[in-house]
């Protein structure tokens, strides 16, 4: 009962910032104008970007699975495109739900040992990080002094805060956390074979050996050209799924190549808060993004939410799509 309470806790909190950064970000707006915007919009260039998200689903698929070879597993593309689909589905119940639903999804349509694949998703949400990293130092330095002061404000500034809230602890904090550690390192080591006879130490120890084998698998990689023109084309293809967006609106019909490119990074950084599918965060900056132009904060949320919801419908109607097909899948092998 506790545990139930906690998850619907977690959810609400999380819920209620996204609709507290939707809030940020309409506050003020017309929303008749805003109706009005989506309406007259070109939806033929939405569903275009849409072409666009399935490849980019298709590639994300093929990708994983060329981190799960290592592990002896060969699980079928279909398999895994369906687990990664329902990933996507699922974080728009909890933030980061995804990861570990699409391992449990896999885990049991190929019967990959879940706490290994966990750690290959992990490693690959390292790679997208370190991917989207090399993008903003790219965009920064390309057309610094345009979009210079934003990144520096809305993205160095903020991570450079956080890094250094975490360091900035008293002498005597870092005593008492090193301290600890070094009480539960000796704890370990002094009644290492006691507990290794108790069964949650056994489980925790599986999991985590299963998580360090997922790991490994970058450095096993077989087809390790094939995976980076795999990452490089996943980028790729996100870049044209957000920039033909653009053309759906007047407003925003006149933006470049490399005003795409700044959107993509803006937009995977609003992705990437922690609310659900980037609910408030990814319209907030988005719309804050495009005002850099000249375009009205109205005008970039008609944009943000032509973006954002067409891909959260593609999303729902895919993961329900793949669920559904692995129970035809279940039903047939009965």
């Amino acid at each position: 009962m506790k545990k139930r309470f906690l998850k619907i806790l977690h959810y609400l909190v999380f819920l209620a910032l996204g609709i507290l950064l939707l809030y940020f970000a309409f506050r003020g707006i017309n929303l008749n104008e805003l109706l009005i915007g989506l309406k007259s919009a070109n939806y033929s260039w939405v569903f275009l970007s849409l072409i666009f998200a399935f490849w980019g689903f298709l590639i994300r698929a093929y990708r994983w699975t060329l981190l799960i070879e290592p592990l002896g597993y060969n699980p079928s593309l279909r398999n895994t495109f369906y687990a990664v689909a329902i990933g996507y589905l699922a974080n728009f119940a909890l933030p980061r739900l995804g990861e570990i639903t699409r391992c449990g999804t896999l885990n049991k349509t190929e019967n990959t040992p879940f706490d290994a694949l966990l750690g290959t998703v992990i490693v690959e949400r390292v790679i997208d990080v370190i991917s989207l990293f090399l993008l903003v130092l790219l965009i920064f330095f390309v057309k610094m002094e345009f979009f210079g002061n934003f990144l520096k404000e809305y993205i160095f500034l903020p991570l450079i805060r956080k890094f250094s809230g975490f360091f900035d602890f008293s002498l005597l904090s870092w005593l008492v956390f090193f301290g600890i550690t070094l009480i539960i390192g000796a704890t370990y080591f002094a009644f290492k074979e006691r507990l290794s006879k108790m069964s949650l130490f056994q489980k925790t120890n599986k999991i985590l050996s299963g998580v360090i084998s997922g790991l490994k698998t970058v450095y096993k990689l077989k087809k390790r050209r094939t995976f980076l023109l795999l990452t490089i084309l996943l980028w790729v293809v996100y870049f044209f799924m957000t920039w033909i967006v653009v053309f759906a609106i007047p407003e925003t019909s006149h933006l470049k190549p490399l005003d795409g490119l700044f959107l993509l990074i803006i937009g995977s950084l609003g992705m990437a808060a922690p609310v659900q599918g980037g609910i408030g965060a990814f319209h907030w900056i988005v719309s804050l993004g495009l005002t850099l132009y000249g375009i009205p904060k109205s005008d970039g949320l008609v944009f943000a939410t032509l973006s954002h919801e067409s891909q959260a419908i593609f999303i729902v109607l895919l993961g329900s799509f793949s669920i559904f097909m692995l129970i035809l899948q279940r039903k047939r092998i009965k």
